[in-house]
């Protein structure tokens, strides 16, 4: 078995492993095992030989998680196909997902190594893996780009050591391009998502056992990674600043027409991979509140897309973003959004689209996976986002304004020519020449 094999391997023994580690020491113990193969990783790297292989890219990565990664490399699939550039798609997964999502691009799945340039979809936590999983050979002579996503203005101190191993990196966001330039010499591109969705129709709020009557706001969370960042716990205390004790008083006629007789409020929280101390917390924090509804487990794109259909509003109380593709998406299907305003997704809103949740920056008091103590996130003003709650609930001229400037917005400035065209440059300026060879790379390293 390979290095990547036994580390995969350790992996899938996560669960049994964090009833007797703290999951802190496991992912700083897996961390530390990982990058410490880079060295001998580099040393096998020759420079890129344009003339060994036809120009095009092969997409790296797990392309069938039913994760945001994988939907982001799915993604990144749509646009390399909108800008006519040739690529194959090699799957990689570490560790191998039960449930998976329909690979858009089966037809082009390799394990050849047809083109020169490689797109590794894969985070800079586990970027040296591929490595050793499919072997130097794959990458050597090769021009490695790396698509990372990040969510903070500080780049983690373990990770840099990964970009030794990528001649460039390519982010979806101006956020994350502008962090990792501060660590970097080396080319970073901003190829930001296009926002495609496509609610499934026969999903509709009965189907979900949700109310009718109700105006419904939408969190959405992964429990086991990123609730803390997604930070639903500041979603809930604004809903109940803004419903508590009123959840069914519907609200005031205001002159203007409803698409449904509305008699209250409610608040649906969609949740994945939530841990059994996870759903004692929520449930505390939901305390007293008597129109929460819980839909949990994995759902298919089209089915996630239906649900924030069915809901009246999006809420999302973030204390950081790499892009906010679920906000794009509510957006791009006209429902309005409440969202702090910090980090990459104030790229794609403003307070003529959305809600924008003022907030302050704080330091990070306690380790969450790779977010360090002493880096800064935001903590959004909660009293705000329940005023924003209260006036979408009974303004519907602000709410139909919202409702409709999002959609236009998203379609404006998420089309899929823009990433497509620029994808598309850059690899033909890579395959045909004139690019920096591995010996020039980042002095920094």
């Amino acid at each position: 078995m390979s290095t990547g094999g036994v580390l995969g391997a350790a992996e899938k023994l996560r669960p049994l492993l964090k009833k007797v580690i703290p999951q802190t020491v496991l992912s700083d113990l897996k961390a530390k095992a990982i990058l410490g193969k880079i060295p001998k990783i580099e040393k096998q790297l020759a420079a890129f030989d344009r003339s060994a292989r036809p120009a095009g890219v092969n997409l790296i990565g797990n392309i069938k998680a039913p994760t945001g990664l994988g939907q982001s490399m799915r993604l990144v699939g749509q646009i390399l196909q909108a800008g006519g550039v040739p690529f194959a798609v090699q799957p990689w997964v570490v560790p191998s997902d039960a449930a998976t999502e329909p690979d858009p691009f089966a037809s082009l799945e390799t394990d050849k190594d047809r083109y020169g340039v490689n797109l590794i979809h894969v985070n800079p936590s586990e970027f040296p893996l591929p490595f050793l999983d499919l072997g130097t050979e794959r990458f050597s002579g090769h021009y490695n780009i790396a698509y990372w996503l990040w969510e903070l203005q500080e780049f983690p101190q373990e990770w840099k050591a990964c970009i030794r191993l990528a001649d460039e990196i390519w982010t979806p966001s101006g956020f994350i391009t502008d962090t990792i330039r501060k660590v970097t010499d080396k080319p970073v591109l901003t190829v930001p998502y296009p926002v495609q969705t496509a609610a499934d129709p026969a999903w509709d709020r009965k189907r979900f056992g949700l109310p009718e009557d109700r105006f419904l706001f939408l969190v959405m969370y992964d429990g086991g990674s990123g609730a803390a960042r997604k930070n639903p716990a500041a979603a809930i205390e604004a809903y109940r600043k803004a419903f508590a004790g009123r959840e069914d008083e519907a609200p005031e006629p205001d002159g203007r027409e409803r698409d449904r007789k509305v008699k209250g409020s409610g608040l649906v929280l969609k949740v994945h991979e939530e841990t059994p101390q996870q759903a004692a917390e929520r449930e505390r924090l939901c305390e007293g509140l008597e129109h929460v509804y819980v839909i949990g487990g994995n759902l298919p794109k089209p089915q996630v897309d239906a649900l924030t259909c069915a809901c009246d509003a999006f809420v999302s109380l973030h204390r950081a973003e790499g892009f906010g593709l679920v906000m794009a998406e509510a957006m791009e299907l006209g429902t309005p959004v409440v969202a702090t305003d910090w980090s990459a997704n104030t790229e794609f809103m403003d307070e003529s689209c959305a809600c924008m949740v003022p907030c302050a920056l704080e330091e990070i008091a306690h380790q969450t996976g790779a977010f360090r103590k002493g880096m800064h996130w935001a903590a959004p003003d909660t009293q705000a986002a329940a005023g924003f709650m209260r006036r979408l609930y009974t303004d519907t001229e602000f709410y139909d304004k919202i409702k409709r400037t999002a959609s236009e917005a998203v379609k404006n400035r998420l089309s899929l020519n823009v990433p497509a065209e620029k994808a598309a440059e850059r690899i033909r300026t890579i395959c045909s020449g004139g690019l920096h060879d591995r010996g020039q790379n980042d002095k920094r390293y």
